[in-house]
């Protein structure tokens, strides 16, 4: 697909971004229930896409629109070593991104961005456009939104309502309350992306819901007979499919605004799949004798309450979706007990005893231990030692202490029914070609940045190192 069909000035793009969307829903299991999808499908081409390692909200976005890996960007997660002490963690917000994203050249070129709920644009930067920031925003937050003079214009247009940047505590058992939040933010954020379509002069126009992630956290086990707390018949059972409908809707009602000047992209980060338990990655390590307290509150507490012998520790990990783990290295570490010359030999002794964990019936989880540095073009700043997906993401990594087990159907940070899968998705559709539901492959996150560039012919940076999509 080239730019060529249109002006010199190239085309417009928007950009329709589903945070955690599962292609298998989308593509098979749901396609008929999603008219509007399925007529981008139809008509356009699409397929699988493969997003970062770790595939996670941060860094995926961030990748998908600098085309640069994790190493390259320098964070790993959310939260990131600050330094090679024990204790500092810095969140990666929109200051921890120091390379140009798709916005930033299109500044350059003089054209115009509207960017609403785009993770890692907390604290807002100036644009030539709007900037409306994401659920990185704090309680209280200040700097969300640009321009300053809008915050006015949202007030009334949501008749005084706070804005929700997220669904806060969307981790609860109280599902009747969290269906209700999801649906008021997702409404107050169509309304926002409708008002601001009809108001504001755009070149590319780039919007993500949370919504889809945090249904998917939320009420997976609900919905799919694979979880292990699937009940047929629960109240739930619908949740995810009825706001996938929703979604669906109400991008209807956007493209109906949109002329055949526009291309339209639909992209997810990655894709979701049924949590099947935990793995307490630094009980486990206090067993293999690895990681050595010298005290630990009673109770469920996370590993920064806890008091370590760093003089006698070898590894330290964290929890979420997967797990970071970090070695206590000599010359590295203030307290390191591995010598330095023997990292390598060390870790790759790690990475088969990562291989070789069991879930709670003795069977291999089937755990992909990861080098950074084989993973990156680049490692910036301070990277795990190793990424580790337990089950090949089918277990999360459970971080605290004090489950007196290593395999959990309990979360140290509250109820969780999905992980992470490492397919997101991506559907392009051009009002101007009839493409035929072509099925694309081979494609990885990365590539989005320089096709956005491309369409509206604008020249792709020689640092954006993936290639255009091509149909």
């Amino acid at each position: 697909m080239s730019p060529a069909q249109g002006s010199d000035k190239g085309r417009k793009v928007l950009v329709i971004g589903l945070d955690c969307a599962e292609p298998t829903l989308v593509f098979e299991r749901w396609r008929d229930d999603l008219p509007t999808l399925r007529h981008l499908m139809n008509q356009g081409a699409y397929g699988l896409l493969r997003s970062s390692h770790p595939p996670i909200t941060v860094p995926a976005w961030s990748c998908m629109f600098s085309s640069k890996d994790p190493g390259q960007l320098g964070f790993y997660g959310f939260r990131n070593r600050a330094d090679t002490s024990y204790e500092r963690m810095r969140i990666a917000t929109n200051l921890a991104v120091d390379v140009d994203r798709v916005w930033d050249v299109l500044n350059r070129s003089g054209r115009r961005s509207i960017l609403v709920s785009v993770p890692q644009t907390y604290p807002v930067k100036p644009l030539n456009g709007v900037c409306i920031s994401c659920f990185l925003t704090p309680p209280g937050g200040a700097r969300w939104c640009w321009p300053e003079s809008l915050k006015g214009d949202l007030a009334a247009l949501l008749d005084g309502q706070e804005y929700m940047f997220d669904v806060h505590n969307f981790r609860t058992e109280n599902k009747g309350w969290l269906l209700e939040q999801i649906y008021e933010m997702a409404a107050q954020h169509f309304k926002v992306i409708q008002h601001l379509m009809d108001t504001q002069p755009w070149d590319l126009f780039m919007f993500v819901d949370m919504g889809v992630d945090r249904i998917h956290h939320g009420f997976w086990a609900y919905m799919d007979p694979r979880h292990p707390r699937y009940e047929a018949g629960n109240p739930f059972e619908g949740a995810i499919h009825d706001y996938y409908v929703y979604v669906d809707q109400e991008l209807g009602r956007l493209l109906d605004r949109l002329d055949d000047d526009t291309v339209v992209l639909v992209v997810s980060d990655h894709g979701a799949k049924a949590l099947q338990g935990g793995f307490c990655i630094n009980e486990w390590l206090k067993q293999q004798g690895l990681l050595v307290l010298k005290d630990q509150p009673p109770g469920l507490v996370p590993l920064e309450k806890c008091e370590v012998d760093w003089e006698r520790t070898k590894v330290w990990g964290s929890g979420g979706y997967y797990a970071r783990v970090f070695f206590n290295v000599q010359g590295r570490e203030p307290h390191g007990v591995i010598p330095a010359e023997e990292y390598e030999t060390f870790r790759e002794e790690m990475i088969r005893r990562f291989e070789a964990t069991t879930d709670h019936q003795g069977n291999l989880l089937g755990t992909v231990a990861l080098k950074p540095q084989e993973l990156y073009r680049e490692v910036r700043n301070i990277p795990p030692d190793l990424i580790v997906y337990f089950g090949n993401l089918d277990w999360r990594s459970v971080g605290s202490l004090g489950f007196d087990a290593i395999h959990t159907f309990e979360n140290d940070t509250g109820p969780d029914d999905a992980n992470h899968a490492q397919d997101g998705l991506i559907i392009l559709y051009d009002p101007r070609q009839d493409l035929g539901g072509q099925r694309l492959s081979g494609l990885q996150l990365e590539c989005v940045a320089p096709t956005i560039l491309r369409l509206m012919n604008v020249d792709v940076p020689s640092s954006m190192e993936a290639q255009p999509i091509t149909v």
